[in-house]
């Protein structure tokens, strides 16, 4: 008997210590959402008017990132640089015709990490600017991407005057389906996948890029009558900042698409231009809620890391300026919104954050190494603890603008000599360029030093490459 109850105890034992042993070695999924031209513009960042109640939930049990940064901003630039995880230099992602496998064609990606560790890594919709780059080291299957482009029109009013660019009206919101939609299509066949990795028990590294808010503001009728346009405000800082350099310019992509009855720098446009970026964020929120509530419904969620991420900022009107494109507060701020299952969650965080870090924190995160050429650093602590520092200063620049940001201040640097510098404490609309003030000085030479250590790390992969 005394044997018989010994033995029971040891294989009781044995099998605590086998399920323990496959517990800890149990490989963290990854599901990376990347929203194309969407700024902090959403509930959970404050945004009063903007109806986005799926990414908000996803907000409540996260944590939240309120001082995150592009690199780069402007969409193939930046991708590239948080995929392989080295900055952005004068020659170097500087537009969004930028490719990794041109610019850094010894750079490991973020997916290969992964891949190489035995997870299958997918990616649906807009990852990478051009699916090709990258493609053979990164993905497990060659990357999919609806057969219809982000502008296809459903309206054929949209269609009837084209400018130079190809690109017809700049609006659209017809009475159709969610389905006609390219965003749609990418969020369905994200959720095919992840019932197949239901089904395999696979590990994942599975990215969602979705085109929405990005120009044309083509949505659904329905999500655009979510709003009323005479309520809708407007940005109450249209002028130019004072003390503005020369070189500080908005983005011209939006002048590539007709504007209908709409005449640009009038109210009437400002009320419609933000309108159809709002109806188009609501679009995009429902469709990433769709792809939650798979993962919820699944039971993949308690092991897997959720990352929604922004690839840069956007001007809505301040300033006259529509789009990304320079190197103001409103161009490089991004959303960063992190759930990891078991840790701390309904957080946000002040901490400086570089999209660059991302790289290291997710191999962090699932146990992996991260190569040498990385630039980022891991901010898994500030997931443990939200209230934790983490950098001085956050580095991007953007073709003639080199930029530095820190807790209180962004300064740019161009390369004819200008600079900027603004108090974002004090003036978070960044309307009065200080930096020829004379209590500034200090402060400026001081921008000037961390933007010059930046750029110097950012130069270690060339570096690294000419000794070789």
């Amino acid at each position: 008997m005394k044997y018989t109850i010994t033995l029971g105890i040891a294989v009781f034992l044995m099998c605590l210590f086998a399920f323990q042993k496959e517990k800890k070695e149990t490989k963290p999924n990854i599901l990376f959402i990347a929203i194309d031209d969407l700024r902090p513009e959403l509930g959970c960042y404050g945004a009063k008017e903007v109806l986005s109640p799926n990414i908000d939930k996803l907000a409540e049990e996260s944590i939240v990132f309120n001082r995150a940064y592009c690199n780069v901003p402007v969409c193939g630039a930046s991708r590239a640089s948080l995929l392989t995880g080295i900055l952005p230099t004068k020659t170097r992602f500087i537009d969004y015709k930028a490719k990794a496998q041109e610019d850094v064609p010894t750079a490991r990606t973020l997916p290969s990490v992964f891949k190489e560790a035995g997870y299958t890594c997918i990616s649906n919709g807009k990852i990478f600017h051009y699916n090709r780059d990258m493609m053979e080291q990164s993905w497990s299957r060659k990357p999919w991407m609806p057969k219809s482009s982000h502008s296809t029109s459903f309206d054929p009013e949209t269609k009837k005057i084209l400018k130079k660019s190809g690109n017809g009206r700049i609006y659209e919101l017809p009475d159709v389906a969610d389905s006609v939609y390219t965003d749609f299509k990418i969020a369905q066949q994200t959720i095919k996948d992840l019932k197949k990795f239901k089904k395999s028990g696979q590990p994942f590294f599975l990215a969602c890029g979705f085109f929405r808010p990005h120009m044309p503001f083509y949505a659904p009728k329905k999500y655009w009558d979510l709003y009323k346009r005479e309520e809708i405000t407007i940005a109450s800082n249209r002028s130019r900042p004072e003390n503005a350099p020369t070189k500080l310019k908005g983005g011209g992509e939006y002048k590539t698409y007709y504007f209908g009855d709409y005449e640009p720098n009038t109210e009437e446009f400002h009320k419609m231009m933000r309108h159809g970026y709002m109806a188009c964020v609501s679009y995009v929120d429902h469709l990433a809620g769709e792809v939650l509530n798979e993962l919820e419904k699944l039971g993949l969620a308690e092991n897997t890391i959720v990352v929604i991420w922004g690839d840069h900022g956007w001007h809505l009107g301040e300033h006259e300026f529509w789009g990304k494109h320079n190197t103001m507060h409103n161009a490089l701020k991004v959303p960063l919104i992190i759930k990891v299952p078991n840790k701390i969650n309904g957080e946000t965080s002040q901490a400086l954050i570089e999209s660059v870090d991302i790289y290291p924190t997710l191999c962090d995160l699932a146990g992996l190494p991260v190569p040498e050429t990385v630039m980022g650093e891991s901010f898994k602590t500030i997931l443990e603890n939200p209230n934790q520092p983490f950098r001085e200063a956050v580095y991007a620049r953007f073709k003639s603008a080199d930029a530095i940001v820190t807790k209180d201040f962004n300064y740019t640097l161009f390369d004819n000599g200008e600079q900027m510098l603004y108090h974002i404490v004090k003036d978070p609309e960044e309307n009065q360029n200080v930096v020829d003030a004379p209590q500034h000085t200090d402060q400026v030479h001081k921008m000037k030093a961390l933007l010059n250590e930046r750029q110097k790390v950012a130069m270690t992969y060339q570096n690294q490459n000419e000794e070789k």
